[in-house]
């Protein structure tokens, strides 16, 4: 669809974000959208109108009530005249009025964060980021997330696209020349930026400098562009410094809109974010520097971290005139005319290969059809209570699974994780997440969601503590008190001994929409607990969905760690259980027959950190033979490409068996818990036996078959692994029918 959109901005002077709404305006334009921009106006209106763009004078550029007022009005007569299907407002005071303006007119409404807004003084709440944001970088995505609570989801990474046509080394340059009175011998640099006092810092630094600069580059001519509440005062401070001189070294333009052919003169280039990357268009040798920070003379080695903060520097050490001087004079003086060629087109390359225009409007279009969607779709909003950010690969396994396939669901799902470590969940994965704990965010979630997911894992049980199962009984009735729909996803059930518990989940239980089970036994488990049987289905483990990392990367992995890889690896996983003592021993002795009998190596492979290392650690050390310890954090995705580099795995835990299940890897599982010997069965695998009744010799029969007859194994598992994936599959499907059935 090729919307109808109408750009709102302070004003269309020099600057970063305004250039970079003229370029998107026009690139919309050119692509076939009915483009409209309503500002203060500026320099730059006459470049839109000569693209065919309308452009509407709305003073947005002060924190004025009574302009702010004026604005209000003057916007609600063009969206009711205009009838736009996006708003896109840039800057925070265009964002707060077009904000204002959607709860009254109902338009679809987009947003760009050009920069990092300061929050004091009550500021944060003025500003409205709309139903999606454009963030022109990555560092600015993250400060919404942690200033503002945008979701991930709702973020669109963008860059500043760059007209390549527009600045070019083809560029003409003979009316600039001729202006400034340039001969093209004169070793010349160009500075272009807002001459405003939160950023034209370098600029008085390059002032200061010049004398410097100019006894060591004879000749030297600094032309610097730029309008703004400083623009007197500099310019007052060149005259001073070209009247020491002697001579006219520094040229103060004032605002300019042919920034292009300006930049086109010069041998180096100083600026920062949008000024950099036109300049490296161009051609130029650049000095990324500005009011945020330095990062210097640009090549390859500075790639990474200017695409990090979107050539802005924040996060950089902060720019001072000696290193300002030390990099222009090596530009001039150490770099040969060839050498500078070089660097200005490696600059244009990398403009081609990130930052073209085309690539900005797609980021922008991709933001209009999620908002447009979102406005024009039924919407569905889910939290998952599970056990998650608790260090505990299996469960994060399970919600990574879940998320995923909900997610597939469709672009209108929108999850919210109830999790230990909240921070830790959306920086490691991209989650949205909310502190389970923190009463009112997990009720305020629950309040604005939909449906309430319980699971999956083995969540209503009591065999570790009462404390966890009311924590998720507690839940799920908040969530039937604000008369939400509640799934308990893929949930592994029981054991439940106590009477007075049984009777509570009963009593939560029964006021489940819909349940799905991960074993016939946990079904039984409910049924005998007096659960109403027609609400229940029995489905898989979502794990069974999930696909790990690729061999190769695991195996880098590993040599990280040191695991030698000399011979066939055999990974082991146990945990910590009530009378350990005497398993520790038997199981030790079983590790080192099969490094004797086998020649295998032991890896130990940690499934909750910190305390599968300890439990690792005491086999280890009972052990005569060398194993060796993971001691990495790894994410689930990792762990499971480890595996699949196994010969067998030996385990006590769940998802260690689910996980080589998924990767075909035959396995041998020890029995701490019923659902343990339910996959076995189900998987058709070899049980260890019960953790008191531990047999090694009946084991190492087990394992001679394994070894003898591996293919087989392998073959099995592709089948029994398949299958549960679908019936795995079976959960969201469920899920999509209760939130699409009325109430």
């Amino acid at each position: 669809m090729k919307y109808k959109v109408l750009m709102t901005l302070m004003g269309l002077d020099i600057g970063g974000a305004e250039t970079h709404v003229v370029e998107l305006s026009k690139e919309l334009k050119k692509q076939g959208y009915d483009i409209i921009v309503a500002s203060n106006g500026g320099v730059y209106e006459q470049e839109l109108a000569e693209a065919g763009i309308r452009h509407y004078k709305v003073p947005m550029n002060q924190r004025n009530v009574m302009k702010m007022l004026k604005s209000y009005m003057l916007l609600k007569k063009i969206i009711r005249k205009e009838k736009p299907d996006i708003v896109h407002s840039h800057a925070r005071i265009p964002g707060f009025i077009c904000g204002m303006l959607k709860k009254k007119l109902k338009f679809t409404f987009v947003t760009s964060a050009h920069w990092v807004f300061y929050t004091g003084m009550g500021l944060k709440y003025l500003t409205n980021w709309g139903q999606k944001v454009v963030a022109v970088s990555e560092d600015i995505k993250q400060y919404l997330m942690d200033n503002y609570h945008v979701r991930s989801e709702n973020i669109f990474v963008t860059i500043n696209g760059i007209d390549t046509d527009k600045f070019s080394p083809e560029t003409d340059s003979t009316k600039v020349r001729q202006e400034f009175h340039l001969t093209g011998e004169e070793p010349t640099l160009v500075y272009v930026s807002r001459m405003d006092e939160s950023r034209a810092m370098v600029a008085r630094q390059l002032i200061e400098i010049t004398p410097k600069l100019a006894e060591k580059i004879p000749g030297l001519r600094i032309i610097i562009v730029g309008g703004g509440d400083v623009f007197d005062e500099l310019l007052e401070k060149s005259k001073g410094v070209n009247k020491k001189l002697g001579r006219e070294c520094i040229t103060m333009t004032g605002a300019r809109t042919d920034i292009n052919e300006l930049v086109s003169v010069a041998d180096v280039f100083v600026g920062v974010s949008r000024a950099a990357l036109e300049a490296m268009a161009a051609g130029k040798t650049v000095i990324v520097a500005g009011n945020e920070g330095y990062i210097g003379l640009f090549g390859e080695d500075k790639l990474a971290m200017a695409q990090e903060n979107n050539f802005c520097c924040r996060g950089c050490e902060m720019s001072e005139e000696d290193k300002l001087y030390r990099d222009t004079v090596y530009a001039f003086c150490n770099m040969t005319p060839e050498e500078r060629e070089k660097a200005g087109a490696y600059g244009r390359e990398v403009i081609f290969r990130y930052y073209s225009v085309t690539r900005m409007a797609q980021d922008s279009v991709k933001a209009y059809d999620a908002a447009w969607k979102e406005s024009h779709e039924k919407q569905y909003h889910v939290v998952m209570s599970g056990y998650y950010g608790f260090n505990n690969t299996g469960d994060e396994a399970i919600m990574l699974s879940m998320h995923k396939n909900i997610q597939e669901l469709g672009d209108n799902y929108h999850i919210t994780v109830l999790s230990n470590k909240p921070v830790e969940t959306r920086e490691k994965y991209g989650i949205e997440a909310v502190y389970r704990f923190g009463v009112r965010d997990v009720l305020c979630a629950i309040h604005q969601s939909d449906a309430l997911l319980s699971g999956g894992g083995s969540l209503l049980q009591d065999s570790t503590s009462t404390r966890s199962l009311m924590y998720y009984l507690s839940i799920t009735a908040a969530a039937k008190f604000m008369r939400k729909k509640v799934m308990l996803y893929a949930n592994g059930i029981g054991p439940v001994s106590g009477k007075r518990n049984r009777r509570l989940v009963k009593q939560v239980v029964n006021k489940a929409d819909l349940i799905t089970l991960r074993e016939e036994n946990s079904y039984e488990e409910l049924l005998s607990m007096g659960v109403n049987s027609k609400k229940c289905f029995v489905t898989a483990d979502p794990v069974f969905t999930m696909d790990g990392i690729a061999k190769e990367d695991a195996y880098r992995l590993l040599d990280k760690e040191g695991i030698p890889q000399d011979k066939p690896l055999v990974v082991v996983s146990v945990r910590n259980w009530r009378d350990m003592d005497k398993f520790i021993s038997r199981f030790a002795k079983l590790c080192d027959t099969i490094v004797e009998k086998y020649n295998r190596n032991i890896v130990f492979l940690a499934m909750q950190m910190p305390n599968d290392i300890t439990i690792s650690e005491k086999v280890q050390k009972k052990m005569e033979q060398p194993a060796y310890i993971l001691r990495g954090s790894y994410t689930p995705s990792e762990v499971m490409g480890i595996i699949s580099t196994a010969d067998f795995i030996l385990s006590m835990r769940l998802h260690t068996l689910i996980f080589a299940a998924r990767q075909h890897v035959p396995l041998v599982g020890f029995v701490y818990d019923p659902k343990i010997e339910y996959y076995l069965e189900k998987l058709e695998m070899p049980s260890g036996g019960d953790l008191k009744s531990f047999d090694m010799d009946h084991t190492l029969g087990l394992i001679d078959d394994i070894v003898k007859n591996k293919q087989a194994y392998v073959a099995k598992l592709e089948e029994k692994a398949k299958h549960l994936n679908q019936m795995a599959h079976r959960n969201e499907k469920y899920l999509m029918r209760l939130l699409e059935k009325r109430k």
